[in-house]
């Protein structure tokens, strides 16, 4: 895949920058024809966006019937765990906005993790309609991404096979870890009109300065989507860059 050209915003704190990808976010929902999907992210800062969509200010207004939520990744543990992206959206959104219980596609924590991965794999293949994913016809809408602090996303984690995974659109990462991870594989991250990096802290600073510069091998900087690449950062994960930090690289 050729390079992607992205586009960057500063926020001054991560309560601006939610706010700012929740009206982001709701004006591509409602430029939308028809169904529209989004591949979720856990986290502290997607937690605000998250409790920000289900506000008041942002639920009247949200077209939640035909909004699709997934996963982009799941530690392998049950729903209701402390620990489950899963729950976090759920108690952050999904009770408290009028969400259809048929829009809401989390990954499975049942049975095996490889069979959990190939089930919820098929899940995606029948959202798309088909097993062979098309650069002109992308799977989801709005695909939300953190960035930790080795560089990593998703469940995409530095010096997993799943990094060179090319065939299988959903995977299970287990290798060396104390828990078992479900992710999506780049090329499902990939298929989406637009691929949103949520940076927030001061702790991110110095990845994301190598990856803005083009000089890092981290999982986060192999992302390019076939539609456009957004990085929402605030000041504090910005605060590092000798790199402009514009709209554009």
């Amino acid at each position: 895949m050729g390079e992607t050209s992205d586009r960057c915003e500063i926020l001054p704190d991560p309560a601006a920058l939610a706010r700012r990808v929740a009206e982001w976010m709701t004006a591509a929902a409602l430029a939308a024809k028809d169904k529209f999907r989004v591949s979720l992210s856990g986290g502290s800062t997607p937690k605000t966006l998250y409790q920000l969509l289900a506000s008041d200010e942002f639920s009247a207004r949200f077209p939640w019937q035909r909004v699709f939520w997934y996963w982009g990744d799941e530690r392998f543990v049950p729903h209701d765990h402390p620990d489950s992206n899963y729950r976090m959206v759920r108690e952050a959104m999904l009770t408290k906005a009028p969400v259809p219980a048929e829009n809401i596609r989390p990954i499975p924590t049942d049975g095996s993790p490889l069979d959990a991965a190939s089930r919820y794999e098929r899940t995606l293949q029948e959202a798309y309609g088909g097993k062979i994913l098309d650069p002109t016809r992308p799977l989801f809408d709005v695909t939300l991404l953190g960035l930790g602090a080795d560089g990593h996303t998703a469940s995409l984690l530095p010096g997993e096979p799943v990094l060179e995974e090319r065939q299988r659109w959903v995977a299970a990462v287990s290798h060396g870890r104390p828990e078992t991870r479900i992710t999506m594989t780049y090329p499902v991250i990939d298929s989406s009109h637009r691929v949103a990096f949520l940076v927030t802290g001061r702790e991110k600073a110095a990845i994301l300065r190598t990856i803005r510069a083009g000089s890092s091998a981290a999982p986060a900087s192999r992302v390019r989507p076939v539609g456009e690449l957004f990085w929402f950062v605030d000041q504090a994960a910005a605060s590092e860059s000798s790199v402009k930090m514009s709209r554009g690289r």
